[in-house]
């Protein structure tokens, strides 16, 4: 039996180490997020020619409002293209996409990174001077375009846009919307904000269009349902820093569902499961180990925050027990685990915008249990090397704040 509970023991501080140094870096991250102003992009001149790619798999309900408002938006018409990847989409809507009127390339192909891998191979794109990605249900807000071009024409390579919800219509939807802000300060904000480089999010990110194309010629990204994760390991060993610009807004469709959020969240699991790996393959060997490979990796290694909150339950209960069984079972003694837990949750406050401190947030947490059982749930779901694109579908078409 001591030797059992010596195991214990060691795991037990196995994870509080790990604990520990996820909230350390987390709560820096929020801090210089919240304290540090980032850099703000007026506009500029030259005006830089620049191609908008939208990649579309079976989107037939809402590309079109996307691609024609993508077409709408207020830079210089004559400087950027607007080009649907048409993955399946049906005829009729191919037709009313060239009406708007924007490019339509049509490809079959069930994964984004191919898809966009075709899309910059055109001449149209290569004749660009930056390339903006978005996903079908994403909307830019006015200015978008004219502060990304300006961050380019200060050097950036590589520019991820402000992300944020425009749809908060169900509980589950309001708290995958306060979960993207706490990403954003994080991962993004925080990061830029402390000379680092933000983390790509998969959409509303723009690139000097020979360093994308590049990128997306690589055949570990063509086979990689999480683009995103290795675009962010090929700016790494570049040495490439991505800039993050906080007034950029790009609105984009959050879950609705707990299915939806199930699926989608497998997705994530495997893409950073996969990605923790790829610092070990061949092609990363002879990376520079810098202070922003380091970071990328420790990044790569945090535990997901539904996932976090399961542990902090558990934990909870085996404290509990150990009142009430009057057994020494976790190491440290429990004020150092409560601790850490407060930390965890004062990071999450920092990172919260003022804006969801409301009734509507509190009713929605109540279905934070079942997004948990979601998340466990889509552990059992994973596979070790997918080579589909989990889809997950999007409906809303409303007009964005």
């Amino acid at each position: 039996m001591s030797i059992i509970i010596f195991l214990v023991h060691i795991i037990s501080w196995a994870i509080f180490i790990y604990l520990a140094a996820n909230t350390g870096y987390l709560l820096f991250m929020a801090l210089c997020g919240r304290l540090i102003k980032n850099k703000k992009f007026s506009p500029a001149f030259p005006k830089h020619r620049i191609a908008v790619l939208i990649p579309c798999f079976k989107e037939d309900l809402i590309i079109r409002d996307t691609a024609l408002k993508a077409r709408q938006h207020n830079y210089p018409s004559e400087q950027f293209s607007v080009t649907v990847i048409a993955d399946k989409l049906k005829p009729e809507t191919v037709e009313a996409l060239r009406m708007i009127p924007v490019e339509v390339l049509e490809v079959d192909l069930n994964m984004k990174s191919r898809s966009l891998h075709q899309a910059l191979e055109t001449s149209g794109v290569m004749d660009s001077e930056l390339v903006m990605i978005l996903d079908s249900d994403n909307i830019m807000a006015a200015g978008c375009l004219e502060k990304v071009n300006a961050a380019y024409g200060a050097g950036y390579q590589a520019i991820q846009c402000h992300r944020t919800a425009k749809n908060k219509n169900t509980a589950v939807a309001l708290l995958d919307a306060m979960s993207e802000e706490i990403n954003i300060n994080l991962f993004r904000r925080g990061p830029a904000a402390a000379g680092l480089s933000a983390a790509p999010i998969g959409s509303g990110m723009a690139f000097q269009t020979t360093l994308i194309r590049e990128i997306f010629s690589l055949p570990q990204i063509l086979e990689n349902p999480g683009e995103d994760r290795e675009i962010d390991m090929q700016l790494m060993a570049r040495g490439i820093e991505m800039e993050f610009i906080d007034d950029a807004w790009v609105y984009d469709e959050k879950v609705a569902s707990a299915g939806v959020f199930e699926k989608q969240r497998v997705r994530w699991l495997e893409a950073q499961v996969n990605h923790v790996k790829r610092f070990f393959d061949k092609d990363f060997k002879g990376v520079p180990k810098t202070f922003l490979y380091y970071n990328k990796f420790f990044q790569n290694l945090l535990l997901p925050r539904v996932l976090t909150l399961v542990l902090f339950i558990f934990l909870l209960v085996v404290m509990g027990l150990q009142y009430f069984l009057h057994r020494h079972i976790l190491e440290p003694a429990p004020g150092a685990w409560v601790w850490v837990m407060g930390f965890y949750f004062l990071t999450l406050f920092l990172s919260i915008p003022r804006s969801f401190y409301n009734v509507q947030t509190l009713h929605a947490i109540s279905r934070v249990p079942i997004l948990m059982f979601s998340m466990v749930r889509a552990l059992t779901q994973m596979k070790k090397k997918r080579k589909e694109f989990l889809h997950t579908p999007k409906s809303f078409t409303q007009n964005h704040p």
